[in-house]
């Protein structure tokens, strides 16, 4: 039996006996956001106005900010963030890179090739 993937969905695991996996680059996009923001420093993902506006709606999009290329089996990230005020904007970064490369890894199986950063704003509420 075939199975006709989309343009967002990659096939990570295939066994001509028993089957195959997919994933949806949206997925991705949703490990890589969510380990983004538990990054110390983050304050948010970097959104657009169609995200406030089905975020407002009440629909909780996680991947929102985060776009995912997947070539040959290899994850190209690119991904915004809004740091929080007083954090250091490259050490922050790079501890981003690092668990969005590592929980993308482990959990598809994907080798992650590069995961681009871009701080997009600084969150200064708790300025005093």
């Amino acid at each position: 039996m075939d199975v006709k993937t989309s343009e967002d969905t990659n096939v990570i695991y295939e066994d001509k006996d028993f089957g195959e996996v997919q994933i949806a680059d949206d997925v991705v996009a949703t490990i890589a956001g969510l380990a983004a923001t538990d990054v110390e420093g983050v304050y948010a993902m970097h959104t657009n106005i169609t995200n406030e506006i089905v975020g407002k709606l009440g629909v909780k999009n996680l991947s929102k900010g985060v776009k995912i290329t997947i070539e040959d089996e290899k994850v190209f990230v690119d991904l915004g963030i809004t740091m929080k005020y007083g954090f250091s904007i490259p050490e922050t970064a790079k501890i981003v890179q690092d668990k969005v490369k590592t929980a993308i890894e482990n959990m598809t199986g994907l080798e992650v090739a590069v995961v681009d950063v871009r701080i997009c704003g600084v969150n200064i509420d708790n300025f005093n």
